[in-house]
């Protein structure tokens, strides 16, 4: 990437940040807020209703494992969808590669991410959960997870500006994909017959491989986060190459 598109980046996505907290009484707390918030009334609902057993930690912290990637992944596709909508008097006036736009929700839902990260981690001193070497891999998974999301995030971007309900498809679409995600309940807790099923959803190894390394102290399930890796990137190499291709009427559809 040539510099002045990485200063365009870095542009971009301060003004993501900024702009979201603008005239907010909470500002950039609402960063660690919304996550915590959430956890204590899934928690609350899901705790009682479900009450998973044997679960080999707390139930609330084992559901902010999950949550927190999952609130990143569905944050920023949800903003990514409408960004080139959204910045369609820049697509108009100066050219420049528009997946930077995209890159810029990212990087900017990243910084989100790391910052309610830091209260989870405060979480795992309140439930005593023991900090390891292992939990290094965080790094690596979520590398993974943001490939993956930059490869959807690119296909939503460019086919909504093209079908402008593709937006309101995704909104029933990712409630659906909520559900058959474990966020809310372990991996095990999905019948024998069902489960290879789920585990092809790249987030389910995604999630399941950030509670492995951060909760249980062990390696990620390596096959799981192959998976994760190999559908990320095929996504990603063929949300790319549709994008590119579709880049170059964009400026006469936005």
């Amino acid at each position: 990437m040539k510099k002045r598109h990485r200063e365009l980046v870095k542009h971009l996505t301060m003004r993501e940040i900024k702009a979201r907290y603008k005239q907010s009484f909470l500002g950039l707390w609402w960063i660690i807020l919304n996550p915590f918030f959430q956890m204590i009334i899934l928690s609350l609902v899901f705790s009682q209703v479900l009450r998973f057993e044997n679960l080999g930690v707390a139930y609330p912290i084992f559901l902010f494992a999950g949550l927190l990637p999952w609130i990143f992944f569905e944050t920023t596709l949800t903003h990514a969808t409408s960004i080139l909508e959204t910045n369609s008097s820049i697509i108009k006036q100066v050219y420049f590669p528009r997946e930077i736009l995209v890159l810029s929700v990212l990087i900017a839902k990243g910084f989100d991410f790391v910052m309610a990260a830091s209260l989870f981690f405060v979480s795992l001193i309140f439930f005593n959960v023991p900090f390891t070497w292992f939990m290094l891999w965080t790094i690596v998974i979520f590398a993974v997870q943001f490939l993956l999301t930059y490869g959807i995030a690119l296909l939503l971007a460019s086919l909504n500006l093209l079908y402008r309900d593709i937006q309101f498809l995704f909104a029933l679409v990712i409630k659906l994909w909520f559900y058959l995600t474990p966020v809310i309940y372990p991996i095990e807790a999905i019948p024998e017959k069902w489960r290879l099923i789920f585990q092809l959803n790249p987030m389910s190894g995604i999630i399941s491989s950030y509670r492995q390394v951060t909760l249980f102290g062990s390696a990620p399930d390596y096959y799981s986060l192959l998976v994760g890796f190999l559908s990320a990137f095929v996504i990603f190499s063929f949300s790319f190459f549709i994008f590119k291709e579709l880049e170059k009427i964009f400026a006469d559809v936005v």
